[in-house]
């Protein structure tokens, strides 16, 4: 099964396309060009570059949320876009969730952690045992001082925890002196569609997939916007 991947919910961007496991090509960049510049041109570069044409694409699959409300929205339109054509099957995967696969061939600890503003990050921590990753926690949005308690206390364990993801040089800096406690290396640390396409296999062999018109973006909490109505209308 051939499946086209996107990301794109913080300033790093990625495409890949996946095949039984096989990394068939993919494409990163992480650059302060906006994803609507810098998307359709990778997924055409990809798809070029694994000779494989659109039509071939039997599964398409973004990385739905937690992130950037904008781009978590480029992401889940241009996967619908290119899978409303023949109606493909898709999926939507949990960001945080994908960048644990960064770390799959490592027994480890993953605090995978995005910059939500103001002390805040998206989290969800993974244990990865002999390539099986669990979830410790659900993705969630918790302040920075509610977080380190928790790194602390898994620190006590004889297993490495790899802090990654866009928000790892925004809470790194808090947890010195503690062991055992890493950030990430430059390249496993990024948000990346490869993790997407692995992730989005294994719900695609679980019969897991919906169509395009029911892939929604997973956002934990209300974007600025709304938030800011939301506290004046409290205020009146």
């Amino acid at each position: 099964m051939k499946i086209l991947s996107v990301e794109c919910s913080a300033t790093p961007c990625s495409v890949a396309i996946i095949e039984d496991g096989k990394i068939l090509a993919s494409a990163f960049s992480n650059i302060k060009l906006t994803h609507s510049q810098t998307l359709m041109p990778m997924v055409e570069s990809v798809l070029k570059s694994a000779l494989v044409d659109i039509k071939e694409i039997e599964g398409f699959a973004v990385s739905s949320g937690p992130g950037s409300f904008t781009g978590v929205r480029i992401g889940i339109s241009a996967i619908k876009g290119m899978a409303q054509a023949k109606n493909t099957p898709c999926v939507g995967v949990s960001t945080l969730e994908a960048m644990a696969e960064n770390y799959s061939d490592t027994d480890c600890v993953v605090c995978a952690v995005m910059d939500a503003r103001c002390s805040q990050v998206y989290n969800a921590l993974f244990t990865i045992k002999k390539g099986e990753i669990s979830r410790l926690c659900e993705d969630r949005a918790l302040s920075i001082d509610d977080l380190i308690p928790e790194i602390k206390k898994l620190s006590k364990s004889k297993l490495p925890i790899y802090i990654v993801g866009d928000g790892a040089e925004v809470f790194y800096p808090h947890l010195k002196g503690m062991k055992n406690v890493y950030i990430a290396d430059e390249h496993r640390r990024f948000q990346n569609a490869v993790g997407v396409s692995v992730l989005a296999e294994k719900l695609f062999n679980k019969g897991e997939q919906i169509f395009p018109e029911k892939l929604i973006p997973k956002y934990l909490r209300l974007p600025q916007a709304e938030r800011e109505l939301k506290r004046k209308e409290e205020q009146k």
